[in-house]
């Protein structure tokens, strides 16, 4: 049975509720969309939702001519529309007319739902939960939540800002930023992480990995010496792994996205602002450099280069180098 529209805060009591209520006359000072009836400005936008599922202190978004039918016949309280679409408003909807409906939906959306960007505290806490167990040696700046059950191991260090979640644990000599979140159950050994990375749950950072050797008849592990650094502002979608280095650390650069379940194996070099989709898996010395994207279950041979702003395709196999969008070859 499909759920009633936007249903009260207090119906379903674990979903995200808005930190803020905006009116239509912030929203457009926020997205600069324009508002043929003024007399809407001070209406109030609690939640998003649906175009067909909207009500009345909800906004929401139309991009596409094939859904014209459904802003119609919305009760949303406000809707980012193209300006081709306009005059298919009804009456009392408070038409926001721009260029790009979902990227003012996005900003919105970000405004009204800010804690909900990134992981926070299961039991919301503040401070240090009781039965979270915090090693004498590690440095904990002010301001860090921990949630019960997490581990911070020896001589670790964490920035101002961040939350450990549930069951996370962070092993010895591991730094972590500021505004970090680190969802449940995830664990960083081996790693420095920078300011402002978003690890959701069950995330494996700084693992040995399956480096080995074939060797008369049998496989004979590799040790690995290095680390993993995470840059600033990257985000590791929930169950993906980021293994060490051998013998150059794995490093993820600046503002890149990565999904949920995607491997990368150790000695990979990834650039800045980088997206690799869900299920991506990059082999052992894999280089790519900024602006790369990679879809769903693309998969990178060992020691592949990928060049600036490259696409590959998901569920593609990469076997040799692909150039940047500059020499004109994706895959």
């Amino acid at each position: 049975m499909r759920p009633s529209a936007s249903p009260a805060a207090d119906t379903y009591p674990a979903a995200v509720r808005p930190r803020a209520e905006l009116t239509v006359a912030a929203i457009i000072d926020l997205t600069g969309a324009q508002l043929p009836r003024q007399e809407l400005r001070e209406r109030r936008i609690r939640n998003i939702a649906a175009l067909d599922d909207a009500g009345s202190a909800d906004i929401c978004f139309i991009d596409a001519a094939a859904h014209r039918h459904e802003l119609a016949a919305t009760h949303a309280g406000a809707c980012f529309v193209l300006p081709r679409l306009a005059s298919s408003a009804p009456a009392g909807l408070a038409a926001l007319v721009t260029a790009e409906p979902y990227r003012a939906f996005v900003t919105v959306a970000r405004a009204l739902f800010a804690d909900a960007l990134c992981p926070s505290s299961l039991f919301e806490a503040s401070g240090r939960a009781a039965g979270a167990q915090v090693h004498a040696s590690a440095r904990i700046e002010a301001g860090v939540i921990i949630d019960p059950l997490a581990v911070i191991g020896p001589r670790a260090e964490i920035g101002a800002g961040t939350v450990i979640g549930a069951g996370a644990a962070i092993g010895p000599d591991v730094r972590i930023g500021r505004h970090c979140a680190v969802g449940p159950g995830a664990t960083i050994v081996h790693a420095l992480i920078g300011d402002r990375v978003t690890i959701h749950s069950g995330v494996r950072i700084g693992e040995a990995g399956s480096g080995l050797l074939p060797d008369a008849g049998r496989h004979r592990k590799i040790p690995q010496t290095r680390r993993v650094i995470i840059q600033d502002g990257v985000e590791v979608g929930a169950n993906s792994t980021i293994d060490r280095g051998s013998i150059r650390d794995t490093v993820i650069g600046e503002g890149t996205a990565i999904g949920s379940l995607v491997q990368i194996a150790h000695d990979v070099g990834i650039g800045r602002h980088c997206l690799i989709a869900a299920q991506a898996g990059l082999e052992a010395g894999v280089t790519a450099g900024d602006f790369v994207i990679m879809g769903s279950r693309a998969c990178i041979a060992a020691d592949v280069t990928i060049g600036d702003g490259a696409v590959i395709a998901g569920q593609n196999t990469v076997k040799a180098d692909v150039a940047g969008r500059a020499g004109g070859k994706s895959a």
